[in-house]
């Protein structure tokens, strides 16, 4: 929940991304550490990342350094999220690059799509 001194920007996540999280953090404990620097700068109201094209959405993928691994960013984590609103972020799903290679467009609209028709 942001609070007074920031921009009021929100950030959510659907459920993609919290089971994901969790498999991550079973493995990787600083997982939520590496990972708020990117959260902050998102509820301030930055747009860190790149845009990924091919989705009819408003979606970024950001890297994220994995303390454990010692590779930088390069070998680290990658967020993905929306931006569905002006003030509102939706956090879609995150990865270790070591473990999985990049998400296609195609799955991340699928993503997204699913959750959609989920909440009505």
């Amino acid at each position: 929940m942001p609070d007074e001194h920031q921009p009021g920007v929100a950030v959510f996540h659907i459920p993609e991304f919290k089971r994901n999280l969790r498999h991550l953090s079973k493995k990787h404990r600083p997982l939520r550490t590496d990972l708020q620097p990117i959260l902050d700068a998102l509820v301030q109201g930055q747009r860190v990342g790149d845009k990924i094209p091919g989705v009819k959405y408003d979606v970024y993928k950001v890297r994220a350094k994995n303390s454990d691994a010692r590779k930088g960013k390069s070998g680290g984590y990658r967020l993905i999220f929306q931006v569905a609103k002006v003030n509102e972020i939706v956090l879609i799903t995150v990865y270790s690059k070591s473990e999985q290679g990049d998400v296609s467009a195609k799955t991340i609209k699928q993503i997204i799509e699913e959750f959609e028709a989920e909440v009505g």
